[in-house]
């Protein structure tokens, strides 16, 4: 179903990358995601560039926006979009396009093209820019084109003694942006959040020894879409028992063991924003002695991580603290001998917990952003949203870990929004208490 209007806040955005460019005549130039062929003449299911997207608002592939100077060297920039033509029997095959009358009319669009125009109107389109913002080696393809076309319009300027327009990354200023959440991404947010909450929690109620990897991650995407989600954020890791201890398992084809715990890293993605989410359980009713040790201690670095979330403090202090609560635990269960801070500085500990605490989040699962600025960890703001999710894993074969915690893969996440006085825990609605947990897994 083809959209009627789509929000302000897409124009506004537009707006606000503009003036932020900091020099009259830029231009910038984002093309839309291409379709990928999965086999033959099958496609993967198409999702738009989220670059693309945040600022036009607009899901269709074969697509390119560009935001030029409404006059030579000017600092105000009109909209440009080049779409798909309008195909009657190609819209009874693929559905629906809105065509260049619908870029105006719906999208907001000052001018509007058939992306068949592209190429010969981009060099003139480009007569009063200065600059060029485009995002190379993303697409050989498309690299190749934008490069002719630059040198087509050095060409159409005479014997300026100008050299090619240069060409700047979009990727900070964008990432800047898109750090910050708006009240109406943060709403968007916690929707996806709380989809993705609730579809966790009922396939904690639901997963039985017995049951396949591949069941459980079908009632989990299942309820995604039925609770209101349009597709999945990332590749689902439903993984039992061992495989827990691979970090990215995407198997998700083992049968389920009693006694052995089911780690499930999974979000649902609403109109482009998604959650992530990481539940650790046990397959039967309860966790084991020795579970139970390693979940308690990683449950402990969460809760100590997400107290520390709050304006002024800083991802890596929020590692920090995680890798002194696990490498304390390391020590006291038998895993590594000798002093904490010797074991961390020495990243002894990496050998249990290999990976960070927290990555930004938005509309990727691993969102756009810097992480430092002017080479010193950003402090965290109100407006920024990221997953805090420390783990513990005991590789098989490990013949150094004790022999009552081999196999087990414990991974606690959950997504965290900055706000001016702490933080907002948008993925509470999943449990993650021992005591919790086992009352649902009866």
């Amino acid at each position: 179903m083809l959209k009627t209007s789509i929000p302000g806040y897409f124009k506004a955005r537009r707006q606000s990358l503009t003036s932020l460019a900091e020099a009259e005549g830029a231009t910038f130039i984002l093309p839309a995601a291409p379709e990928v062929v999965r086999n033959n003449d099958v496609y993967y299911p198409f999702r738009q560039d989220s670059n693309f997207y945040y600022l036009t608002g607009f899901d269709e592939p074969e697509a390119w926006l560009v935001l030029a100077p409404s006059s030579v060297g000017g600092k105000s920039h009109r909209t440009i979009l080049f779409v798909r033509k309008r195909d009657r029997e190609r819209e009874m095959w693929e559905g629906e396009r809105y065509g260049t009358e619908g870029a105006v009319s719906i999208f907001g669009a000052d001018e509007a093209y058939l992306e068949s125009e592209f190429e010969s109107k981009l060099p003139e389109i480009l007569k009063g820019s200065s600059k060029v913002f485009y995002l190379t080696q993303a697409n050989e393809q498309n690299d190749r084109l934008i490069g002719e076309l630059l040198a087509k319009h050095r060409s159409l300027m005479g014997r300026s003694g100008k050299g090619l327009l240069p060409i700047h990354d979009p990727s900070d200023l964008l990432g800047e942006m898109r750090m910050f959440k708006s009240a109406d991404e943060a709403e968007l947010m916690r929707r996806a959040c709380s989809i993705s909450a609730r579809a966790h929690k009922q396939v904690m109620q639901f997963t039985r020894p017995g049951m396949n990897e591949r069941e459980v991650a079908s009632e989990l995407e299942y309820y995604f879409r039925k609770l209101g989600c349009d597709g999945l954020g990332y590749g689902s890791i439903v993984a039992g028992g061992k495989n827990a201890t691979c970090l990215h398992y995407k198997t998700n084809n083992e049968d389920l063991r009693d006694g052995d715990l089911l780690l499930i890293d999974a979000g649902g993605e609403r109109d482009y924003y998604g959650a992530d989410i990481t539940r650790t359980f046990p397959v039967g009713k309860k966790f084991t002695a020795a579970q139970a040790k390693i979940y308690d201690l990683v449950l402990k670095a969460q809760l100590e991580c997400i107290a520390m979330a709050k304006p002024g403090a800083t991802l890596p202090q929020i590692h920090s603290k995680a890798c002194e609560i696990l490498t304390d635990g390391m020590i006291e269960y038998g895993f590594l001998k000798g002093n904490r801070s010797e074991l961390i500085a020495s990243a002894q500990f990496r050998k249990y917990y290999p990976h960070g605490t927290g990555h930004w989040l938005g509309m990727d699962v691993h969102d756009a952003g810097l992480y430092q600025i002017r080479g010193e960890p950003r402090k965290l703001e109100p407006g920024m949203l990221f997953t805090i999710e420390p783990g513990f894993y005991v590789q098989p074969g490990d013949t150094d870990a004790p022999n009552e915690f081999r196999d087990i893969g414990i991974r606690i996440e959950d997504d965290i929004l900055i706000t001016q006085d702490g933080c907002e825990i948008l993925t509470h609605e999943v449990p993650k208490t021992r005591a919790d947990i086992e009352a649902l897994r009866h």
